[in-house]
Parts: structure tokens; C-alpha cells; sequence
């Protein structure tokens, strides 16, 4: 998707609350807090929406790559939204796109940082690629955008 992204290119959103330990010592968040931020939404929308078990669950994803954008600093205590959207959904792994938001922010308010993360499902004790579970995969599919 061409830049600047906007709320509008997502499908799902989460709060995210910055922590005082998130700034580093240029006094803005550290580039590695927003993966974290990234695997938050992710795994929040899996388990919440999807059903995956994370804890005994015959399956697991696994991040296989990710990638993020920077476009404006943010600092605690900056309120922050994340978005989630499906940029392609395969028979074992799925691309997110993900972007940070301030909150507060309209619909055509650019993200401050946005990339792609890349799950592949795999079985918890193999490490093998399997088909995304079925809950998961319908969870997935409504948050499919068009190429």
C-alpha cells in the first residue's frame, strides 16, 4: 500500500499505552518497542477474536519476518492505537499490515509507523507448518484487505 497510511487502511484496532521504559535516551520511543507493539495486536487479535490457545493449544504461530516504517516520533506518555489488516492469507501463514497511531487522530491522520508481520502456524511440539486452524482462518478472512 502506497504512503501515508491512515486508519482507514485498517480493520481492527487496539489501545496501546506507552511505559515510561518505552523512551529511550533521545527521549522518544525506541524503534524495537513498536515490534513489540506490533506482536500485540496480532496476538490479541488471535487469541480474542481467533480462539488461539497460546498456552496448550496443539498450534502456534510463529514470526517468520516483520518490518516497520518510522514516520514520527511518539514518547510517554503518548496514548497510541495499533491497526491490523491482512495483506495475504495462505494455507499456513498470514501478512499482516500493522500501523501506530496517536490516538485522537482522524481517519486521514498519516500513521507514525507501519510495516508488515509475517506468521507461519506450526504444530507446538514439531515446529512443522500446518493449515491455519479454522476459527483462526474465518478470524482472519474479515480482516483481509484488497491488493
Amino acid at each position: 500500500m502506497a504512503d501515508p497510511q491512515t486508519r482507514a487502511d485498517y480493520r481492527y484496532f487496539l489501545p496501546i499505552t506507552t511505559r515510561w521504559m518505552d523512551n529511550d535516551l533521545y527521549g522518544h520511543v525506541n524503534n524495537v518497542t513498536y515490534y513489540s507493539y506490533f506482536d500485540t495486536v496480532a496476538n490479541h487479535f488471535l487469541i480474542t477474536e481467533g480462539g488461539l490457545d497460546i498456552h496448550t493449544g496443539p498450534v502456534i504461530g510463529l514470526v517468520v519476518e516483520s518490518a516497520c516504517s518510522y514516520r514520527a516520533p511518539v514518547a510517554y506518555p503518548d496514548e497510541l492505537s495499533a491497526g491490523l489488516r491482512v495483506d495475504k492469507l495462505g494455507n499456513r501463514s498470514v501478512t499482516y499490515g500493522i500501523a501506530i497511531f496517536r490516538d485522537g487522530q482522524v481517519t486521514d491522520d498519516p500513521a507514525v509507523a507501519h510495516g508488515h508481520f509475517v506468521h507461519v502456524f506450526v504444530d507446538r511440539v514439531d515446529r512443522r507448518a500446518v493449515a491455519i486452524p479454522d476459527r483462526v482462518r474465518a478470524a482472519l478472512q474479515r480482516l483481509v484487505v484488497a491488493p
